[in-house]
């Protein structure tokens, strides 16, 4: 029991990463982590590219639509490969249950913003946790800065119920309320600030079921071959190339 309960509090704050302007706030490894090196508890996004409340469930349909209108979307499917230097990972994106997340994740890619970036945080022990990377700057500070409007871009926490017609805007859901996509093992999900609008570009992948994030973080894909290369990766190992193989098509810019 007290080996589960450490497993849990290690993971929530391990996935706490730094998404807001300052470069002191940054995710913790262990309960004990120095301030330079935990979640902080102001720790929010600065800035946004639509105001989250217009994409909240209690939107009217015209509002919704014209709010998520605004981010990057995949409608519908995508596949991604993820070459490491033991082989090349695939991951299949779902834009229909998530089309903001896995649109943000697949105009990433597009852009080339993974090549040659690491992996700066895996976590092992004391069970399988995560494997974490897509930060710019390589310590689980960095953001995505958009070069044509100099802002970063951070994304809502978009998570569909499951039996829900859409996903849920900025907010966590209940523990009684389970989500379509589970943080099954290969799941592939955002990681964030303690703000939950706050994921921008730092993606985690999970190396075992963590059912208790559910709800909490973003799930938006799954490994669909190469899981046993996934499960190899250690700190520093460099992401040499992330590419769409099949439907960037879907990929829908902003209006």
């Amino acid at each position: 029991m007290f080996r589960w309960i450490f497993s849990c509090f290690l993971a929530i704050s391990i996935l706490l990463t730094s998404c807001s302007n300052s470069s002191s706030v940054s995710a913790s490894a262990s309960p004990s982590a120095s301030p330079s090196a935990s979640a902080s508890s102001t720790a929010t996004a600065k800035a946004s590219p639509t105001k989250v409340a217009d994409a909240s469930p209690s939107a009217s349909p015209n509002s919704l639509e014209a709010a998520l209108a605004k981010f990057v979307q995949l409608k519908g499917k995508a596949t991604v490969e993820l070459k490491l230097k033991s082989g090349t990972v695939k991951i299949d994106l779902d834009g229909t249950n998530a089309p903001l997340t896995a649109g943000n994740f697949a105009d990433l890619v597009k852009r080339g913003l993974y090549n040659g970036l690491t992996f700066h945080r895996v976590v092992k022990e004391p069970t399988p946790f995560v494997a974490q990377g897509g930060d710019p700057l390589g310590n689980g500070t960095g953001n995505f800065v958009d070069p044509v409007t100099s802002q970063t871009r951070y994304i809502p926490l978009e998570i569909l119920p499951d039996g829900a017609k859409q996903p849920v805007y900025g907010e966590i859901l209940p523990p009684t309320q389970k989500p379509k996509l589970r943080h099954n093992k290969g799941a592939i999900a955002m990681a964030r600030s303690q703000s939950p609008n706050s994921a921008s570009c730092q993606f985690y992948i999970a190396l075992d079921d963590i059912y208790f994030l559910d709800g909490s973080y973003a799930v938006f894909g799954y490994v669909t071959d190469g899981m046993e290369l996934v499960e190899k990766i250690q700190v520093g190992d460099r992401i040499e190339s992330i590419t769409i193989t099949q439907g960037e098509e879907n990929i829908k810019q902003p209006v």
